[in-house]
């Protein structure tokens, strides 16, 4: 099948540029392998418009609506494989192995997975109790008791961060990766309680409402709310490798400011794999940009294919 726009990733900057190659009436193909952020995430805080939150999930659903009634087609899967041919590229797919995908054009909006242990109870808290990120949910925790859970000097730059909300701190580090005596001394300075011990389960009171944690030694710590930072999140730009897309030291994706488009000609980046860009605000805008710029391309090309 044959598409002038294939989406790889359909959250939030994914969605958003779809709806807006939607409008243009371009055929577009999002593939969504239905696991990242945006689906872990049970609520955003800090969006125009949604001043009592909204949930990653909410905003996949209408977002997906929104785009499907433009004509954009959805396919649940997971790209595993992509190549570039002489009509643009192709795309290969994990469950539907057997049927090629080509496009002329490529937006990679495949994100970033935050790293945390499987702790029981703590997906159901993220967004809601427990946050990933101070700039979006630091406002949540002001002057309440706050839990870092954590792992090495991760978590100690988390804490550290958060005394701009909270002077009511604790540090738990889960993984007991060593930290400086430098590290030691500063959370000393600032009041935070520090524990390297492991975590045996997230307490709640109710769903989705964060009271604590038990560690593995039986001792109780209770909280009102709670932040994660182990480090290590997975930025998810190996398709974009294959296709020699140039990505920093950290992996995150280099891009035209104005455009968006990488240093591979038709292949467009856009959301949290691009350089200081994760934030949902953020996602969104680079998803419209991305799609404004391909849709300007996509008109060259037919335009040349005229005469």
């Amino acid at each position: 099948m044959h598409n002038e726009c294939v989406i790889i990733g359909g959250g939030i900057a994914g969605l958003q540029a779809a709806i807006q190659l939607g409008r243009y009436q371009h055929k577009v193909m999002v593939i969504d392998s239905g696991y990242g952020r945006s689906t872990l995430c049970r609520s955003y805080h800090n969006l125009l418009g949604w001043p009592e939150g909204v949930s990653g999930d909410e905003l996949r659903k209408l977002g997906r609506q929104q785009a499907e009634k433009l004509g954009v087609q959805f396919l649940d899967d997971e790209v595993v494989e992509l190549t570039k041919n002489q009509n643009g590229f192709t795309v290969k797919l994990k469950d539907n192995a057997d049927s090629d995908y080509t496009s002329q054009t490529l937006l990679l909006a495949t994100g970033v997975l935050d790293r945390f242990p499987p702790l029981p109870h703590l997906e159901q808290c993220l967004g809601l109790t427990i946050y990933v990120c101070p700039d979006c949910d630091g406002y949540e925790i002001q002057g309440k008791r706050t839990i870092v859970l954590g792992s090495g000097e991760a978590g100690v730059n988390m804490a550290l961060a958060l005394t701009y909300w909270t002077n009511h701190l604790v540090y738990v580090n889960h993984e007991q990766r060593e930290i400086s005596e430098a590290s030691k001394e500063i959370l000393k300075q600032e009041n935070i309680y520090y524990l390297a011990e492991p975590i045996e389960k997230v307490l709640v009171e109710q769903e989705g409402v964060f009271r604590g944690v038990q560690l593995k030694n039986g001792q109780e710590i209770a909280a009102e709310r709670g932040f994660i930072s182990f480090g290590g999140n997975e930025v998810k730009t190996t398709l974009a490798h294959q296709l020699g897309v140039e990505r920093m030291e950290n992996s995150h994706i280099l891009t035209d400011p104005r455009t968006k488009e990488t240093n591979i000609p038709n292949v467009w980046a856009a959301g949290d794999i691009g350089v200081h860009s994760e934030q949902v605000t953020i996602a969104m805008g680079e998803g419209s940009q991305a799609a404004i710029w391909i849709h300007k391309k996509l008109l060259h090309g037919l335009a040349a294919n005229t005469h």
